[in-house]
């Protein structure tokens, strides 16, 4: 067990326990959960804190009750994360991917700086950028399709940023901050929704001539180091049918 989720309230330990579970597959949808009395006795907690436990799982829509049967796991997909969760999730354990998320189809070159990029990261359009590309899935099909797009000279102190294989050693900020010793101190967030365009179904793998009806959710983050330089500009392009969700305690 990690030291964040060592850190955990017990209620909370026993929820993401579960929501792994169900992410990966390994309690596939209409598997029952364990009683409260035999989640209580299993994790050496109250019952008060294991029902707790399942009201937060039927809260995030992973399972339901049914009276007289018990807490049903649901079918749907999971939600996309932000490039700011997926930065948090980095730093934290070394990986971006969510629970039961793998990634795939990594590319990573070097490309002229599309203007909408270009005025992002403080460049002039045209100029040379490192274009990173790969594909979170998880057992539903894709989750999103992410690019992260880089000021080029950083690929003099990490020439590994401009290979098309997974970072190993950390996510690209960090090895970005420990090759500049500047640490990463902002980042910019932003959350849309637009219909599906030919571009993006292509990067969906989806057929671009009978596309889904729905939006697609788009998520950006800029990141910025202590000197004030930005560093990656990162967008993420929800799958079909994805929403995006974040959590937060409300303390009184």
């Amino acid at each position: 067990m990690s030291d964040q989720a060592g850190n955990r309230a017990p209620y909370a330990r026993i929820a993401a326990h579960y929501t792994e579970l169900i992410a990966s597959g390994k309690l596939e949808p209409g598997s029952l959960l364990p009683s409260i009395k035999n989640l209580a006795q299993e994790w050496k907690v109250s019952t008060a804190t294991a029902e707790k436990a399942l009201r937060k799982l039927r809260t995030e829509g992973l399972v339901r009750g049914i009276h007289g049967i018990g807490t049903e796991v649901l079918d749907h997909p999971a939600p996309m994360s932000s490039g700011a969760q997926r930065q948090d999730r980095g730093r934290h354990s070394g990986s971006s991917w969510g629970s039961g998320e793998r990634s795939d189809s990594h590319q990573a070159t070097m490309v002229s700086a599309p203007a909408d990029v270009a005025r992002v990261l403080d460049i002039e359009p045209g100029s040379d950028v490192i274009r990173r590309r790969r594909v979170y899935r998880d057992r539903h099909g894709i989750v999103a399709h992410s690019t992260s797009w880089i000021p080029a000279r950083y690929a003099e102190l990490i020439p590994e940023l401009v290979e098309s294989e997974r970072l190993t050693g950390g996510t690209s900020l960090q090895l970005i901050a420990k090759a500049t010793g500047r640490p990463i101190t902002h980042r910019i967030d932003t959350a849309s929704a637009r219909q599906l365009t030919p571009g993006d179904a292509e990067l969906l793998e989806l057929d671009s001539t009978n596309p889904p009806a729905e939006p697609v959710v788009v998520m950006t983050a800029k990141f910025v180091d202590s000197e004030s330089n930005v560093v990656e500009y990162g967008v993420d392009l929800g799958g079909p049918g994805r929403t995006w969700r974040t959590e937060s305690e409300v303390t009184q």
